[in-house]
């Protein structure tokens, strides 16, 4: 059965920049429950610079609409006084649904506030017409929800690779599901009855890493995903550039030293012909290390010992590191990001990444922090980040 929002609440207000003051003052205020929390009022207001009656105004509403909570009072002193009572965030109340499309599988879940799955699945595609991917997607994601009675869902989070227009809730163009202009939002909408965000997954990680993850106060960031598609995504001063029509992170065609690999547009050693999960499988049935194009199967023969499929997983890895360090040259971020299934799992991979980076900069560059999660949160994280910068708008019209 869908599952019905209640229309947001609305309240009279007298000037753009007040309500844009209002939710920005929102958001800064539960993101610092949520990175400092059990945490007192008076640090909230020492650490965003409102006054305490804001905060108070702020963490009263939050807690109406079941976002915090109080926690568990510290003990009282000898002295006198009423000690702080700290609040903390309520994660026990709300999910997100996450829905990440692959080429070979789609991924669906369920996150709490903190970014945490709750509960996953992955449903194999029978094809890849979108409209059947996606009805299946949001159909999974409803018996989610249905085996999860005590969660109330604030919406739907929707990744994918290739080029995703956030604003329009579109798949403009995703070659290797043969995905041309797909209302996604719309149709996933239509089968839930929940609001749906939808974004890039290179994106949506950059966002995890800033609100969840080991980027979590870095000035700039970097992420570079390298699975079937790779792609890139760059934030920096709290903001994830887009570009119009959100097509900003489309590496898949540039050169990468050493290159050897023939790509489709006719030109030898472009970063997604050379990095793909499908180039490493097909290098590795030729060297009879698996059958099959399952990537995870290089990674269980390299863990026996097989040295072919280490020494493959490893010359990736460094591939992957020259692809850093162009971007490096071009955006020079704080903090590098990388989700790749060796660099994951390897010393060796992440030794190889390094490397390649340079050590002017290696320290800079890190696997993701959600390893065993990677898909799942970059859906989930869709709809977090909308919530983060809107809690109020996001959470509204919810019961408490």
């Amino acid at each position: 059965m869908p599952h019905a929002v209640a229309p947001p609440l609305t309240s009279p207000v007298p000037r753009a920049a007040d309500s844009d003051r209002r939710r920005t003052n929102a958001s800064v205020v539960l993101r610092s429950v949520l990175e400092h929390g059990p945490v007192a009022r008076s640090t909230i207001s020492r650490l965003t610079g409102l006054s305490p009656a804001s905060v108070t105004d702020h963490c009263a509403r939050f807690a109406g609409l079941g976002l915090i909570r109080e926690a568990e009072p510290p003990r009282r002193s000898k002295g006198s006084g009423r000690p702080h009572v700290p609040l903390d965030l309520d994660d026990s109340r709300f999910v997100v649904g996450a829905v990440h499309v692959a080429v070979p599988y789609t991924t669906v879940a369920l996150l709490d506030l903190r970014g945490r799955v709750v509960a996953e699945r992955q449903v194999r595609h029978e094809g890849t017409e979108p409209g059947r991917v996606l009805t299946r997607a949001a159909d999974a994601l409803t018996a989610l929800l249905d085996g999860a009675p005590g969660c109330r869902p604030l919406g739907v989070g929707f990744a994918t690779g290739g080029w995703v227009d956030r604003e329009t809730g579109t798949v403009v163009d995703h070659p290797l599901l043969g995905w041309r202009e797909v209302p996604v939002r719309e149709v996933i909408a239509a089968r839930t009855g929940l609001p749906v965000h939808v974004d890039g997954h290179a994106r949506a990680l950059v966002n995890a890493e800033r609100l969840f993850g080991r980027a979590r106060g870095s000035r700039s960031v970097l992420h570079l995903f390298v699975g079937q598609v790779v792609d890139a995504a760059f934030a920096t001063n709290d903001e994830v550039h887009h570009g119009p029509r959100s097509q900003a992170g489309s590496i898949a065609h540039l050169p990468l030293d050493g290159g050897t690999e023939p790509c489709d547009c006719g030109r030898t050693g472009c970063l997604q012909a050379e990095l793909s999960e499908l180039t490493l499988c097909r290098r590795a049935r030729a060297a009879g290390v698996i059958t099959g194009a399952n990537p995870t199967r290089v990674m269980t023969a390299a863990a026996q010992g097989d040295p072919v499929a280490v020494r493959l997983l490893v010359e990736r890895a460094r591939m992957a590191g020259r692809a850093v360090r162009l971007l490096l040259d071009v955006l020079n971020p704080e903090s590098v990001v990388v989700t790749e299934i060796g660099v994951i799992g390897r010393e060796d991979c992440l030794s190889a990444l390094r490397a390649a980076v340079g050590p002017e900069r290696a320290a800079d560059v890190r696997p993701t922090s959600f390893p065993d999660s990677v898909l799942a949160t970059a859906g989930g994280t869709v709809a977090l980040d909308v919530l983060y910068r809107d809690p109020l708008g996001a959470a509204a019209g919810q019961p408490n």
